[in-house]
């Protein structure tokens, strides 16, 4: 179908898992999004979390032009900065590669082929991002798969001993490593979570567009749950995370060329598989800049 076509085609949502997750098919990001057409991504994305628009074809400045739709833009994390735009060009400063490609030895992205660790997007700032949206211009035959978990939809069945082990409780989110497990330029190796660098934010907040309570975990790599001794708090942030990602509350998702995800960093976490490193994987990524601080 060709993109005139597609963006005159009427809209259709799919569910993608029981708890989580829609596919919109029928749109056309990159020929520009009516009010009516956005406001059903909206709603949708608000009430699944994660979204889903397949065969999309988008160069930097259209993803940048869609991501706006949602709020300003957030800069990338330190050291992601890029001078050069995937495939030649000029940068533009909102958008960085995903990416395990090296040329001339180095790596043209973040994050390498390696797995990366359940998490929350840039949680360990004050007002973490909004909304993360990824897309895939080149993807591997097989592994680098992300998998996404609704916090809202563990937070309402999480068992009665769970929720009061964490209700009033705060976390802090390590500013040390990536979901790849490395350590950011500039930061210290973490030899005790307890006293580490990190914002704290509830375990449990309030969604500020839906009023819906969710887990707010971040990652599990150096967390520390206020008030409880490093082995409590261990043990506690192991069983939480063990329940949230839960398949009941989980979508996997296998790119192709072409994928668009947005996905609601307030109340999901994700991770991804390792890959072959001799495959190639080329995301670009944006992030909404977050407007408050969890409560």
């Amino acid at each position: 179908m060709s993109a005139a076509a597609q963006s005159q085609a009427q809209p259709q949502v799919r569910f993608l898992a029981p708890e989580i997750g829609a596919e919109v098919t029928g749109l056309d990001v990159g020929g520009g999004l009516d009010a009516a057409a956005f406001d059903l991504l909206h709603r949708t994305w608000l009430e699944r979390v994660v979204l889903l628009l397949r065969g999309q074809r988008l160069d930097e400045p259209g993803l940048v032009a869609f991501s706006r739709r949602f709020g300003e833009l957030e800069a990338p994390p330190a050291g992601e900065k890029r001078t050069r735009a995937e495939g030649g060009g000029a940068a533009m400063p909102e958008v960085w590669i995903i990416s395990n490609v090296l040329e001339n030895g180095q790596p043209i992205g973040a994050l390498g082929a390696g797995e990366a660790e359940w998490h929350t997007d840039m949680a360990y700032i004050e007002r973490p991002p909004t909304a993360s949206i990824l897309y895939a211009r080149e993807a591997p035959p097989a592994g680098g798969d992300t998998y996404w978990a609704n916090m809202t939809a563990a937070w309402a069945a999480l068992p009665d001993d769970l929720r009061t082990a964490i209700e009033g409780r705060r976390i802090k989110h390590d500013t040390a490593y990536t979901s790849a497990g490395t350590l950011r330029k500039g930061a210290q190796p973490v030899t005790d979570p307890l006293t580490c660098p990190g914002v704290w934010h509830p375990a449990v907040r309030t969604h500020p567009e839906t009023g819906d309570r969710t887990l707010f975990l971040g990652r599990r790599r150096n967390a520390a749950i206020d008030g409880l001794d490093l082995a409590d708090s261990d043990a506690l942030m192991d069983r939480l995370i063990a329940f949230a990602t839960q398949d009941r509350f989980t979508y996997r998702h296998a790119w192709r060329p072409g994928d668009l995800l947005i996905w609601d960093n307030r109340s999901t976490m994700h991770r991804r598989d390792a890959f072959d490193a001799s495959s190639r994987r080329v995301m670009l990524r944006t992030q909404i800049r977050g407007t408050d601080v969890p409560h």
